[in-house]
């Protein structure tokens, strides 16, 4: 929903970034592999008990994800191969994300809840790339963009909250899971319509 309604609000940062990164002579999935390690390095100051560092970390990694797109469409270097290590380097972060926290709260039923978060996130996934895959609607993206409820801002915001205040994890990871839900359910409503045939 934010990435959708508010992604002119910081598109000029995004842009004046992408276009410095490119001047001093990256290429985008150069910036896609530091933002993949910037990601994992989130993962590990949230597993060693340093929530905050790995909170600030994490956005950097996930602003970095915004300005290698606007770097691609810029040079006019966007491809096939780079949106597909975009997308899964993205997910391997997520998952690094949830390890650590699942590494520091082994108990069942934190556990048990992280399962169910991670089905709701592939769940929505799942729905997001199918749709992106067969769907002719276009997008400033290499391949439709299905809105929703949670986008990639609204996944850091809620991963945030878990990080940050992990003596509430049950309750935050039930949040997660219920925006998780609504949103794969609104991209298959919306699926269902664009895809009939």
């Amino acid at each position: 929903m934010l990435d959708t309604h508010g992604r002119a609000a910081v598109q000029p940062i995004i842009s004046k970034t992408a276009h410095y990164l490119l001047k001093i002579g990256l290429s985008a999935n150069q910036v896609t592999y530091i933002s993949f390690f910037i990601g994992i390095m989130a993962s590990i100051l949230v597993y060693f008990g340093q929530p905050i560092a790995g909170v600030i970390v994490l956005w950097l990694s996930g602003f970095l994800d915004a300005v290698d797109g606007s770097m691609a469409r810029k040079s006019k270097t966007s491809s096939p191969w780079g949106t597909v290590l975009d997308v899964t380097l993205d997910r391997v972060v997520e998952a690094g994300v949830l390890v650590a926290l699942a590494l520091r709260h082994p108990e069942p039923n934190i556990l048990l809840l992280f399962l169910f978060l991670a089905i709701s996130i592939i769940f929505t996934m799942t729905i997001f790339l199918t749709v992106g895959a067969l769907s002719e609607k276009e997008s400033y993206k290499s391949f439709y963009y299905q809105p929703g409820l949670a986008e990639r801002t609204e996944g850091f915001i809620l991963f945030s909250l878990l990080v940050l205040f992990q003596s509430h994890l049950v309750f935050w990871t039930i949040i997660f899971i219920g925006v998780e839900i609504i949103t794969g359910i609104q991209r298959l409503l919306e699926a269902r319509k664009i895809l009939k045939s």
